[in-house]
């Protein structure tokens, strides 16, 4: 077994900044910004409330980040959320994020991400739906083997993609305004008496979407040199950047398509690039060779993260123990990254995935908002924690946060009550697990 660093981690910490910033990343920028500015655009229907929506998904982000910045300086722990919510308010609410993680989060995000992957190889290969789905788990296969053999592995994939997909975005952007068929006339008018507050927050959450991964660094805390300094860093850095990029976007979008046929066009990016006459015939062929591979990095960077959390739980004493298995050869968490791949696995050849994927959009922030609670409960409970980083604008940032958060959750409760009912039974269905888990540990000998 790994001897516990100073933290508590018997993971080898070797993610320096560049590595952790490539890993937030390609974990947030994935499918979700080529698709969803089109039902952004169909549920607000004017440039202004469009726009707006993507800055305050930005600041939402970004608040949220600044939070955590502090937690993973303090906390510099394998499974990130988790850790925060264990130290702050106890193994329950930390066992039911763990059990929504393993029970669909992880598993439909995996699925969803190389089901999209695989559809856009069929834009060079035809693929039937079937094959789509063989294609779909042999992506799941590849970046399993790869975290499998080691984090260096993994973020060298991670680097390579993280970089060749930004870098192609910041092309687009630029081949947009310069050499676009675009008219600045698209952002008029500003606003419309179309789109009221609900709708406004119901195209949040599909913004919000696009901007979830900002937390994901969070969950290789075990792994960052230097954690005090490097995880502040890459959180803000990193998040500020994913900001940029999907700003500078969507206007791009906006100056090439009207909003009226935005929200009729689900391959936005492929229809943007079609309206760059250097382009030409490739444009769509460029489009999703980009889109390929931008999930491609997403999908490894979710297999980089989510296995910690179930790493952690098992290392905490919530899970199995043997999921906390550190290979001693590659020095990963081999058994949590081979069940994170089996999982997504079968949930890509079940095929009905990503309809779970799109009923469990909402589940992961009830923990985001305890995560980010949990630096307030700290600072009162443990005043003398070592803080390297503490949250700026304190305490109105994550007082912003949970009201955003509250703001979302009730939205989708009043205008979408089944699916959203669905995700938070799902979530509570964890606490008589959570009992009958304990009992049997307790009756095992296991005290933890």
């Amino acid at each position: 077994m790994s001897t516990p660093d100073a933290w508590g981690e018997r993971l080898p910490r070797r993610l320096g900044l560049g590595a952790a910033i490539a890993v937030l990343v390609g974990s947030t920028i994935g499918s979700g910004i080529f698709r969803v500015p089109a039902s952004v655009a169909a549920d607000l229907g004017a440039p202004g409330p469009f726009l707006l929506a993507w800055v305050v998904g930005g600041a939402v982000a970004l608040f949220g980040a600044l939070t955590f910045a502090e937690l993973a300086a303090a906390l510099p722990r394998s499974g990130g959320v988790f850790a925060y919510i264990l130290e702050a308010f106890g193994p329950l609410p930390a066992f039911l994020f763990g059990w929504s993680e393993l029970a669909v989060i992880r598993a439909s995000a995996l699925g969803a991400i190389a089901t999209i992957f695989a559809e856009y190889l069929g834009y060079f290969v035809p693929l039937s739906p079937m094959e789509v789905r063989y294609v779909a788990a042999g992506a799941v296969l590849l970046v399993g083997i790869f975290n499998y053999v080691g984090v260096n592995i993994a973020a060298v994939v991670m680097n390579l993609t993280t970089l060749a997909k930004y870098a192609a975005l910041v092309g687009l952007v630029l081949l947009a305004f310069f050499l676009g068929d675009g008219q600045a006339s698209n952002y008029h008018p500003l606003i419309t008496t179309g789109a009221g507050a609900s709708v406004f927050g119901t195209a949040l959450i599909s913004v919000m979407w696009t901007y979830d991964g900002w937390g994901d660094l969070s969950f290789m805390g075990g792994e960052v040199r230097n954690p005090g300094t490097t995880l502040p860093r890459a959180l803000l850095l990193g998040t500020t950047g994913i900001i940029a990029i999907y700003l500078l976007l969507n206007l791009a979008f906006l100056y090439l398509v009207p909003i009226e046929e935005m929200g009729g066009s689900a391959l936005i990016a492929a229809t943007a690039a079609e309206r760059i006459p250097l382009l030409g015939a490739s444009g769509g062929a460029i489009a999703s060779a980009l889109v390929m591979v931008s999930c491609f990095g997403s999908l490894n960077g979710s297999m980089m993260t989510g296995p910690r959390i179930f790493f952690a739980m098992a290392d905490r004493g919530l899970f199995f123990r043997g999921v906390a298995r550190v290979s001693p050869r590659f020095e990963s968490p081999s058994v949590a990254i081979t069940l994170a791949t089996g999982l997504g696995i079968v949930y890509v050849l079940l095929n009905d995935f990503q309809q779970l994927a799109d009923k469990f959009i909402l589940g992961i922030w009830p923990f985001y908002a305890l995560a980010v609670g949990a630096v307030m409960v700290l600072r009162r409970r443990r005043p003398d924690l070592p803080r390297p980083y503490r949250t700026w604008g304190y305490p109105a940032v994550p007082l912003l946060f949970l009201l955003a958060s509250v703001g979302m959750i009730a939205n989708a409760l009043v205008t979408d009550p089944i699916d959203t009912g669905t995700t938070f039974g799902i979530i509570f269905l964890g606490y008589p697990i959570y009992l009958i888990w304990r009992r049997v540990s307790r009756a095992g000998g296991d005290k933890t």
